[in-house]
């Protein structure tokens, strides 16, 4: 019985990967959330991930692999998630609300040409989507990851990358896979192999 729903589960991982696999749009905007992330390095901007719970530590993981490394020995990338500072998201949710907890860095350290990734799988996050409003304002690059509909991240991302399924495992699986591919093409692209 167990091994049924194994293989059940393994299967739905699979379609969607197939489905993001002949996605024009996912495929053409993973292209270009690369190209952009690439440039803004070039240019010595950061990048910058938020997300919740999931998401959360999807945008920690995607971060850490850009400012450590990936497959190369290389000098660090400046890329770091917003939430990794427990005292500062305690405080200002206490102190203020938790919505506004990833909008007043963006405030606070946010610089034109900067981006920003906004990772929700239902696109609805209220703290992401002010975080991405706010980065648009200060003319940072907006990215968003999310699933099949978009919610609010489809209005305000430059680049929206929607997972073409509406379960949030999936989605979840999906983004890192896409997230993985971003840091070996950005990699392969600033640090060439000789």
């Amino acid at each position: 019985m167990k091994s049924h729903l194994i293989t059940h589960l393994i299967e739905s991982s699979i379609q969607v990967k197939n489905a993001l696999l002949n996605d024009k749009e996912i495929l053409n905007g993973i292209s270009l959330a690369s190209d952009k992330i690439t440039e803004a390095f070039r240019n010595g901007k950061k990048v910058l991930f938020c997300g919740n719970g999931g998401s959360a530590a999807d945008a920690q993981h995607i971060a850490a692999e850009l400012s450590g490394r990936f497959y190369t020995d290389r000098p660090p990338l400046f890329a770091e998630a917003l939430h990794v500072n427990t005292s500062y998201l305690t405080a200002v949710a206490n102190d203020y609300s938790f919505d506004v907890v990833y909008q007043r860095l963006i405030q606070a350290f946010g610089q034109e040409g900067d981006i920003l990734v906004g990772i929700t799988t239902s696109g609805n996050s209220t703290n992401v989507v002010l975080a991405m409003e706010e980065a648009r304002s200060r003319g940072m690059i907006t990215i968003g990851m999310t699933g099949a509909k978009g919610g609010k991240l489809n209005a305000c991302s430059d680049i929206i990358l929607r997972v073409p399924s509406q379960d949030t495992p999936r989605i979840q699986e999906c983004h890192i896979l896409i997230g993985h591919i971003l840091c070996q093409m950005i990699e392969e692209e600033i640090f060439p192999k000789r």
